[in-house]
């Protein structure tokens, strides 16, 4: 697996590439926001600092966002939830905070890698619901003929939930099939994307909050 891995602390960003390559993977240094946007259409998952020499890692994150979907876990020092809170909504798909457990980081970036489709449970690779279309293969939606921009994790959720239209699904299995079993008691983070796939799409009681159990799609 291709790794980014944007760090300016060469203590830091060099221990990190070499624990990367003793487990398979083909990790790039990069010290600068302005590397990353540069050659993030190389890479599988970014692992990216939030204090970086030429501009903040929040807003670094920002602009990839208009760029590309490719999956990112923030690994920094920051710890305050305010943080937590604007990388999350900020489309990054997971926050350690260091110092990091290596074997913890190396489970998060793969969890973070893993694109999870579920088309072999609908037959069909695009889905029309009402004036929804999402590609389930493209991992494109729009609403209304408009394209609306999701995150990796905002269209997992997604696509986990139109896949199962008319189902209950629980948190934790949300929770299991996005983020895997280490995630589970974390359940902020999914709030945190429910609630901003819900403002993207504006389409309220297409999905359905079942009290003390979880969601539904409605359509």
């Amino acid at each position: 697996m291709r790794i980014a891995v944007v760090e300016d602390d060469d203590g830091v960003g060099d221990a990190l590439v070499d624990a990367l390559t003793e487990v398979g993977h083909a990790p790039v240094r990069m010290s600068r926001g302005a590397d990353l946007l540069l050659g993030y259409h190389a890479m599988d998952v970014v692992l990216l600092d939030l204090g970086l020499p030429d501009m903040d890692g929040l807003e670094v994150l920002r602009k990839l966002r208009t760029l590309s979907s490719v999956p990112v876990v923030v690994l920094t020092a920051r710890d305050d939830e305010r943080s937590v809170v604007r990388a999350l909504r900020g489309g990054a798909d997971d926050y350690v905070v260091k110092p990091a457990r290596l074997g913890e980081l190396h489970a998060r970036l793969e969890v973070a890698a893993r694109r999870r489709s579920a088309t072999s449970d609908t037959g069909t690779d695009r889905l029309v619901l009402e004036d929804i279309v999402v590609d389930l293969v493209g991992r494109g939606v729009e609403v209304d003929g408009r394209d609306i921009a999701l995150t990796t994790k905002e269209f997992d959720l997604l696509a986990h939930l139109v896949t199962r239209r008319g189902e209950a699904v629980s948190r934790e299995q949300l929770m299991d099939a996005i983020w895997g079993n280490a995630y589970v008691a974390i359940s902020r983070t999914l709030d945190v994307h429910m609630t901003a796939l819900r403002s993207k799409l504006d389409r309220p009681g297409t999905i359905v909050t079942i009290r003390g159990f979880g969601y539904r799609w409605d359509t």
